[in-house]
């Protein structure tokens, strides 16, 4: 979905996964600013948008996902997991019940297998799933904002701020009214800098819950019945995950950030030393400058100097080992 909001002035369009919505809008670190002030909002309309009706809405979902949603209060915002058959994360869910409909965004361009699995598993539960992506756009509004929100729009509410499910068509006159614009950079590095994990980011083909510090979060240990569940009961009851995800403050004298994928070393050991783990998310904050997310082998010394690629890096413990 390409948004509408490309065409505001100085929106330079993002790549990768985010492609769809605007990097920034040529001022990357005020746009940050003022989200951690409060002010402004961020176009997510990129997301996938899926919807839940149905009386067994929330006791069908309990039965599929990470979170224990059997119970969920209305306007409660949370989010959860779909694993595989082995533990591994395949889809994060960040959704919120507004009474009759079950409101949840996803990773761009997933809402499409997720539904597929979703439907496979309806059986005779009085349940319509829906994707919603091409009528409804989602909208971050940073926490501490005090920007109305649309009569009717569906919220979904958390320390982070609030994310509204809009009517696609009202986007252009949203943005006119609620300005200023934040590109998905501004957002992105606000996210590394708060520890927060991304499916596609964060994750590979072998990632559980444990190693990303989801345990909790977004994944309820004291409920069963879901695809994956005897890996994660396994790993926090008798052992340990294999990686665990650092936070690093990255040299800021390099003009180029490490990539996702970029080698992960110690630093004692050089370029040369043996792989350690990977870069996952790297940014510019506004005040910590160059920053990243990584995942590291569990056995890797907390305060061990790092190298990522050829940048220096000195981490803070996300998941302990």
């Amino acid at each position: 979905m390409k948004s509408p909001l490309l065409s505001l002035p100085g929106a330079v369009p993002a790549e990768g996964r985010d492609e769809g919505v605007a990097a920034h809008y040529g001022d990357l670190f005020p746009e940050q600013r003022a989200l951690a002030d409060g002010n402004g909002f961020v176009d997510l309309s990129h997301r996938g948008v899926i919807t839940v009706t149905g009386d067994d809405r929330l006791s069908w979902l309990h039965l599929l996902i990470t979170q224990h949603v059997s119970d969920l209060a209305p306007h409660q915002a949370t989010e959860a997991l779909i694993l595989s058959a082995n533990g591994h994360i395949e889809h994060a869910m960040y959704l919120v019940d507004d009474g009759t409909t079950v409101w949840m965004h996803v990773e761009p361009d997933t809402q499409g297998e997720l539904i597929a699995y979703l439907e496979s598993m309806k059986f005779f539960y009085r349940v319509e799933v829906a994707d919603r992506t091409g009528d409804i756009a989602v909208v971050h509004l940073p926490a501490g904002s005090i920007a109305e929100v649309p009569d009717g729009a569906a919220v979904r509410e958390t320390p982070q701020g609030r994310d509204l499910f809009l009517p696609r068509a009202d986007l252009e006159a949203y943005a006119a009214a609620h300005g200023p614009a934040a590109g998905i950079l501004a957002y992105e590095a606000l996210r590394v800098e708060g520890h927060r994990p991304r499916v596609g980011f964060e994750t590979d083909h072998r990632t559980i819950p444990h190693e990303l510090g989801w345990i909790g979060g977004a994944v309820h240990l004291q409920k069963g019945c879901y695809r994956g569940q005897e890996t994660v009961a396994r790993v926090h009851n008798l052992g340990k995950p294999p990686r665990r995800l650092v936070f690093l403050h990255l040299d800021g004298s390099e003009v180029h950030l490490p990539g996702h994928g970029t080698p992960v070393r110690l630093a004692a050991d050089g370029q040369e030393g043996r792989q350690l783990g990977f870069i996952t998310t790297s940014a510019r904050h506004h005040e910590l400058g160059p920053i990243a997310l990584a995942l590291v082998k569990r056995n890797v010394a907390v305060d061990a100097e790092l190298l990522a690629g050829d940048t220096a890096a000195a981490q803070e413990t996300v998941v302990e080992p």
